[in-house]
């Protein structure tokens, strides 16, 4: 079996801000993108589902581009 190496950009997301008063929808989007803990950073392939939820929680969040 042949694996191919994924070409796909990277993004590489940090949590910034406290789940502490924020809404149901916004908590489950941050830890549907692995992030539990401020300060904490993953990093996920760039595609159209990530990026909505990046935007759902972009006051929360920092994101970088990798190459």
């Amino acid at each position: 079996m042949i694996i191919k190496e994924s070409k796909m950009a990277k993004l590489e997301i940090t949590l910034k801000r406290s789940f502490i008063g924020r809404k149901d929808g916004q908590i489950a989007t941050c830890k549907a993108l692995g992030l539990r803990k401020i300060g904490q950073t993953v990093t996920k392939d760039d595609n159209a589902a990530i990026r909505g939820m990046i935007k759902k929680v972009s006051f929360m969040v920092d994101v970088n581009e990798l190459n």
